[in-house]
């Protein structure tokens, strides 16, 4: 522990506020929880109240998208990151509609999720972590962090997480969609969005800290040899 971490710095303990922050946006926060839980909720929602109805459930979701789109869009939000979240909705709507069967609403999160966690371990396996890259542009330290043996091995094992992340969704809704269980693969994405996404940012913040050598400054500052 750094003699400034013993002391109780204060601006030590800002920046390692500003650090964490950063990190608990990374996903949007809670915007990204609502956007991804609320329209497969109402999808089964739909699917079930419309007697198992493919085309209301898909209604439902796209609706509650749309409501979702629009209170963005007043609060800010950029116009590009709502289309892609609503036409994300719609096409898990018409694959379902396409091949008759209602889990697959869920397919294209399953397909995500999996591409997702190879992504993140190629980016491991590269020692380009991911998690380096998007922290160290939220940082505005562009490729800095590159420089810095310590941070890339810091990223890298907190990268893990994020994969983690990725194969604990996989490993609830393979079975479920498997299995066709619509109902459960909704309550499931609910469950599996923003509290799994706050664990999983809060483990990954921990192995951060951990990993990071006694007497480095911190992840604002890159210790980059002259």
């Amino acid at each position: 522990m750094t003699q400034e971490r013993q002391t109780g710095n204060p601006r030590t303990a800002t920046e390692t506020g500003d650090e964490r922050d950063s990190l608990m946006n990374l996903l949007g926060g809670r915007t990204s929880a609502v956007d991804a839980s609320l329209p497969p909720v109402a999808f089964g929602l739909g699917w079930y109240l419309g007697g198992e109805s493919i085309p209301a459930g898909g209604a439902a979701a796209v609706l509650v998208a749309a409501a979702i789109g629009v209170w963005r869009l007043r609060a800010g939000a950029r116009p590009t990151a709502v289309l892609v979240s609503l036409l994300a909705v719609l096409a898990g709507a018409l694959v379902a509609l396409y091949t008759g069967n209602a889990a697959d609403y869920f397919l294209i999160r399953v397909v995500t999720n999996a591409a997702s966690g190879l992504v993140w371990m190629i980016s491991i396996a590269a020692r380009w972590p991911l998690l380096g890259v998007i922290l160290g542009g939220v940082l505005g330290q562009g490729r800095k962090w590159r420089q810095d043996p310590a941070l890339v091995r810091a990223y890298n094992r907190a990268s893990w997480v994020w994969v983690g992340q990725y194969t604990a969704r996989l490993l609830v809704f393979v079975p479920l969609w498997a299995a066709d269980a619509v109902f459960a693969l909704s309550i499931a994405q609910a469950a599996l969005t923003w509290p799994l996404v706050a664990l999983c940012i809060t483990a990954s913040w921990w192995v951060l800290r951990r990993a990071l050598p006694a007497g480095h400054p911190g992840l604002r500052h890159p210790q980059v040899a002259s």
